[in-house]
């Protein structure tokens, strides 16, 4: 039995759009499946895409940060658990860092609590999660919000009225 897909209709002319996981995002629009998407900044850079940015779209703002208990000074030789490896290894390969990382795919903040790591590299907007969890930021690694990204495979031109 196939699964059908997601797709609304629009009240805008031939605009089809179709909800898929914020992940997937990157790869429908690289294949040509969706001509533009919109997608975190940073799930961008966690997959190592390609893909033309169009327009920072100013919402959906976050930071990528590293956060630890108190008592956790630097990070030289700790356990870093995180839901970007791709990304944490980067910065901390530019930093010299030398730590491991623990791929996690959600609940990071609990990590350090259950013994699993000694910090996190984890998404925030305000930073009420890492309260909760006694975790201080320790470093910022990036800044992020949600950007419009377009499919190489098309020559379709997007256009925006910006009131600048």
């Amino acid at each position: 039995m196939q699964k059908s897909l997601k797709i609304l209709q629009s009240v805008v002319g031939d605009i089809e759009p179709l909800l898929v996981r914020n992940s997937d995002i990157p790869v429908y629009v690289n294949y040509g499946i969706a001509d533009f998407g919109i997608v975190g900044e940073n799930v961008l850079l966690e997959q190592n895409c390609k893909l033309k940015i169009v327009k920072k779209l100013g919402f959906g703002k976050c930071s990528l940060i590293i956060a630890a208990p108190k008592g956790v000074k630097d990070l030289f030789e700790e356990r870093i658990a995180t839901s970007y490896p791709n990304t944490l290894r980067k910065y901390l390969r530019k930093k010299k860092i030398n730590a491991s990382i623990i791929k996690i795919n959600g609940s990071v903040e609990i990590c350090p609590a259950l013994g699993l790591c000694d910090a996190v590299c984890d998404i925030t907007q305000t930073g009420k999660t890492l309260k909760e969890n006694k975790l201080k930021i320790i470093e910022k690694v990036l800044d992020s919000q949600a950007v419009l990204i377009k499919s190489p495979n098309n020559e379709k031109i997007l256009q925006f009225r910006t009131n600048n």
